[in-house]
């Protein structure tokens, strides 16, 4: 996003101020582009992030997810627009009266996921609806892992995005969809043995679990009435059911603080959730309690993340989650000789002339760097580039937005193209 603010042809007559509360971090960011304005700010202070806000023309919020409400309310006393790559909430979905009213833009969902996945939809959709095809069923899916280039890793599987959210993947609300006319919800505890596998071309096979509220794009998307419409994210086959483990065993908790953990080993961790025995190890206990065969390759997972030793968490205080977390980022945090790939995936059914089709349509992103990201690269640029949109006065809706609308995303998608970021579409008759 930086990159491209800092380059793009009408970057001249930009003023570009980035804040965050790491200056170090950011300095390096910002080294290689003069034109950048980089400031250390702790944008928790409202003091801090209300005097910035007031500077702007547009607001470009990338803070966590659950700050976005107050800078939005504070777009809308200064008159400022707002974009964002996180999800529209109830609680910002309330503030679209008041930002239409004051013509402001308030645009989410712009990254890759939510972001380009409802860009790229759309777009198919309207060339279906343009043959006048009937849409029987949409799934899409999309997901950040280790490229195959990258050292041999038993999960397939680093943070490439905010550890904390994949910590606690489907730990926040009711996961819906709908399929072939009927309503299904999965509680979290039985979320990752959800799966469907699919393969994409040329990258093998992959797995998906349910993601969200998938029918509150039901009519954001046009589909009232369709079958089914499942909304999911993808990892490499084997990673969701090792991922249950931690579930089941209540490590992904984070409704309260752990005592003792200035002195918590990764093995006392691991223990502290299993029943006390006078002789039986952590390994026979877990395998026990979850019905772990001996030879599982589950095993050898938590053995490669280094789930049994005596290594102290590091942590002087934390719930169940920050501490699982702490643990995992020690072996998953990317190094220089790891790259990053980015894997979105929409299949739909349709029927035209009396025929039924399957359409599917892949884009794979690799990252270049540890730093130079996969997940980088498609986060940053669609935000950047509906930033410009913005800026430039080529939106004519107001009010709290996502990028559904071709004013949006046929520019946005046609821009990604030119950077490499592009979809591979595939339509089969079916029998």
């Amino acid at each position: 996003m930086i990159e491209y603010f800092a380059t793009h042809s009408e970057s001249s007559e930009w003023k570009v101020s980035v804040l965050d509360q790491d200056e170090k971090a950011l300095q390096a960011k910002c080294a290689a582009f003069p034109a950048i304005h980089a400031v250390g700010a702790d944008l928790s202070d409202a003091v801090v992030r209300e005097g910035w806000i007031q500077q702007a023309d547009v607001v470009v919020s990338m803070l966590p997810a659950f700050m976005h409400v107050e800078v939005a309310k504070s777009c809308l006393v200064h008159n400022k627009h707002l974009v964002t790559a996180s999800y529209v909430s109830p609680e910002m979905q309330a503030l679209h009266d008041e930002a239409k009213a004051k013509g402001l833009i308030f645009l989410n969902e712009c990254g890759v996921d939510p972001g380009i996945d409802h860009m790229s939809t759309m777009e198919i959709l309207e060339k279906l609806r343009a043959k006048s095809a009937e849409i029987m069923s949409y799934e899409s899916f999309c997901g950040g892992i280790l490229a195959p280039e990258s050292p041999s890793n038993p999960w397939q599987y680093k943070f490439t995005w905010n550890p904390r959210n994949v910590v606690l993947a489907g730990a926040g609300g009711a996961v819906k969809f709908i399929q072939e006319g009927l309503y299904k919800f999965i509680p979290y505890h039985k979320l990752f043995r959800r799966t469907e596998f699919m393969s994409i071309p040329g990258y093998g096979r992959f797995e998906g679990y349910a993601n969200r509220d998938s029918l509150k794009y039901i009519s954001a998307y046009g589909l009232d009435g369709i079958p089914t419409m499942y909304r999911g994210t993808l990892r490499r086959p084997g990673f969701c059911r090792a991922w249950d483990v931690f579930v089941q065993l209540g490590a992904t908790d984070d409704s309260y603080q752990m005592e003792g953990v200035s002195t918590m080993t990764h093995r006392s961790f691991l223990n502290s959730f299993l029943a006390y025995h006078a002789s039986d190890s952590v390994e026979l206990k877990l395998m026990h309690y979850l019905q772990i065969p001996q030879d599982s390759e589950l095993m050898e997972l938590f053995e490669w993340l280094d789930l049994f030793r005596e290594e102290p968490v590091g942590l002087q205080k934390g719930s169940p989650a920050q501490i699982l977390q702490a643990i995992l980022e020690k072996k998953w945090t990317m190094t220089e000789e790891d790259r990053d790939m980015l894997v979105m995936w929409h299949r739909i059914y349709y029927r035209l002339g009396g025929q039924t089709f399957r359409l599917e349509s892949s884009m794979v992103c690799k990252g270049k760097s540890a730093q130079n990201t996969a997940m980088a690269f498609t986060v940053g640029l669609p935000v950047a580039m509906a930033t410009r949109l913005v800026v430039k006065g080529l939106l004519k809706d107001r009010g709290v937005l996502m990028p559904l609308k071709q004013e949006v995303y046929q520019p946005i998608l046609h821009e990604l193209a030119d950077w490499g970021i592009r979809f591979d579409e595939r339509v089969t008759l079916e029998a």
